[in-house]
C-alpha cells in the first residue's frame, strides 16, 4: 500500500496490483448492495478513481481496507439512491394513478428508453421543477424559492408537466 501511495502517478505497477488484490471482493460487496452487475461495476470503477486520487492524502490513522470499504460504502449508497430517485420520477409518471406507489409496476428507464427519453418532452423550466423535484428530493417551497416563482406557479407547472408526460407516453405500455 505504502509502495503504491508513493509511486502514484509517475508508476502505477503498484496501485493495480493492490486494485487487482480487492478488485472481486470490491465488486461482490457492490453487487450485494445494490443488486445488478451493472452498478456494481459502474461503482467498482468510481471506488477505483477515488482511491486512485486519494491514496496520497490516505494517512493509514485506519486499515487499508478499511478506508477502501468505506469509500465503497458511500459510493454504493450514493448509487442506490440515484437508483431511487430515478424510480420515483417513472412512479410519479405512471398512467395509473393507483400504480404510483407500486415499485413492481412502475416503468423501468430501460423500458421506456431511459429517463431522458421523458424529460426531453417538457419545457426547460417544467424539466428543471421535475429534476428539482425527483432527482435533487426539494420541497415545492424550495423549488419556487430556487427558481423565482411563486409557490402555487410551480405546483401548477409541475402537475401540467406531469400530466403531459401522461398522456405523451399513454401508449407506451401497450408496446
Amino acid at each position: 500500500m505504502e509502495r503504491a501511495r508513493v509511486e502514484l502517478f509517475h508508476i502505477t505497477r503498484a496501485y493495480e496490483e493492490l486494485m487487482r488484490r480487492y478488485q472481486r471482493t470490491l465488486f461482490n460487496v457492490c453487487a450485494r448492495y445494490l443488486g445488478n452487475d451493472r452498478d456494481a461495476d459502474d461503482v467498482c470503477q468510481e471506488v477505483m478513481l477515488k482511491v486512485l486520487y486519494g491514496l496520497k492524502n490516505f494517512e493509514g490513522k485506519s486499515k487499508f481496507k478499511t478506508w477502501l470499504y468505506s469509500i465503497t460504502y458511500n459510493e454504493c449508497i450514493t448509487q442506490y439512491r440515484k437508483e431511487r430517485r430515478k424510480r420515483r420520477l417513472l412512479d410519479a409518471l405512471s398512467l395509473d394513478p393507483l400504480e404510483e406507489a407500486s415499485e413492481e409496476k412502475a416503468p423501468k428507464p430501460e423500458d421506456r428508453g431511459g429517463l431522458d427519453r421523458w424529460l426531453v418532452h417538457v419545457n426547460p423550466i417544467d424539466r428543471e421543477i421535475l429534476v428539482l423535484r425527483f432527482v435533487a428530493e426539494l420541497e415545492f417551497q424550495e423549488i419556487a424559492d430556487i427558481m423565482h416563482m411563486g409557490l402555487s406557479a410551480t405546483k401548477m407547472r409541475y402537475k401540467r408537466a406531469l400530466d403531459r408526460l401522461r398522456e405523451k407516453f399513454a401508449g407506451v405500455t401497450d408496446e
